[in-house]
């Protein structure tokens, strides 16, 4: 597949209580970033990445991924799809007809998750992403007067799943997709959200549950864990 790779990376990361964003904090001698894209970068060597990054960002700069060949930097935006659209505003999709989105904060993707993605997209030609089956008992809860939250019910799990990343889809249907939702001003959490209300079949392919994003304190601990074993 010829394809190209996307990361947005133009969030605050405020959940991690950190002096900086959360991509930019240290795993294993490097920065979070570092660590998610040299895996991107050594996975598939023929494809170029595209970093969105805030305007007023002072850390990629400083990075040896700044001034690394196949990288290149683009304005992210306020949301994640304005970061993704930007990204992709910058691939010609005639070379590039696949493009895969992964997110900064994912540094544990695994190379064998990743080519069973790929083949699954190759061998159908619709897009997919990783996720993984809930194993917990879901609960929807109600919120009450005073701001806590009571049980609502219980939800089935049976056909829930956790979205995960990387995302591939064909890039011009990408591009399309996020242009129109968010012009219609549709809440887009993923890529896959915007196939989704354009229409598009998005395929559901099962990857390890360690595929983690750090999100909060104690998921980049678990990470350091996940890495050192």
């Amino acid at each position: 597949m010829k394809i190209a790779l996307v990361i947005p990376a133009a969030g605050v990361g405020a959940r991690m209580q950190a002096d900086r964003p959360k991509q930019y904090l240290p795993l294993a001698g490097k920065t979070i970033l570092e660590v998610t894209a040299q895996r991107l970068l050594a996975a598939l060597p023929q494809s170029p990445l595209y970093i969105a990054v805030s305007d007023t960002d002072p850390y990629f700069a400083e990075l040896p991924l700044a001034t690394t060949p196949r990288v290149t930097r683009v304005a992210g935006g306020r949301e994640r799809a304005d970061s993704v659209l930007s990204a992709l505003q910058h691939i010609d999709a005639d070379q590039f007809p696949w493009v895969l989105v992964h997110d900064a904060a994912r540094p544990l993707l695994r190379s064998e998750d990743l080519a069973t993605l790929l083949e699954r997209c190759a061998q159908t030609g619709q897009g997919g992403i990783l996720a993984s089956p809930v194993r917990d008992t879901m609960k929807r809860g109600q919120r009450q007067a005073d701001g806590s939250s009571l049980v609502q019910c219980t939800v089935e799990r049976s056909q829930l799943w956790h979205a995960l990343t990387p995302q591939v889809f064909p890039t011009a249907l990408l591009r399309q997709a996020l242009q129109t939702a968010l012009a219609a001003g549709v809440a887009i959490t993923d890529e896959a959200s915007a196939m989704e209300w354009a229409g598009q079949a998005v395929q559901l392919v099962p990857g390890r549950a360690d595929n983690i994003k750090i999100t909060q304190p104690e998921d980049l601990a678990l990470a350091r864990f996940y890495l050192e074993q």
